[in-house]
């Protein structure tokens, strides 16, 4: 069965639109910087409440998905490639910023999009 690019991208999308639980380890805003050839991921805490919801720990607030947030990061990773970003934060940092196996997948699917958009000069949005 040949799947195309457009099924392929259906199937991406309605999975985005599942429900998952949050880390309460913390949450990354993954960018890129181009000039320096280097794939971004800032760590930053939470607490997740009753409800499932990610709360500031020093605020006591909700952190909203979509909106802009002023927050201050725990730690900056950086690296070359996915693999690269990936040994960083579950290898080397001990014990490692993610507590939830889907987290880290999804964290390696987000490296990896990432590391194409950096290699290829494509617009890079994390999911």
């Amino acid at each position: 069965m040949d799947l195309i690019v457009e099924d392929l991208t259906a199937i991406d999308d309605k999975l985005s639109q599942r429900h998952i639980d949050l880390d309460p380890g913390g949450y990354f805003i993954i960018y890129l910087d181009r000039d320096a050839g280097l794939i971004y991921a800032k760590h930053f805490t939470n607490v997740i409440d009753d409800r499932g919801l990610a709360v500031d720990p020093e605020t006591g607030k909700v952190i909203p998905a979509r909106a802009k947030v002023e927050r201050t990061h725990t730690t900056v990773f950086s690296a070359r490639t996915a693999k690269e970003l990936c040994v960083k934060i579950f290898e080397e940092t001990q014990p490692p910023p993610v507590t939830q196996l889907d987290h880290a997948a999804y964290l390696g699917r987000e490296f990896v999009r990432a590391e194409v958009a950096l290699v290829t000069g494509r617009e890079y949005v994390q999911d």
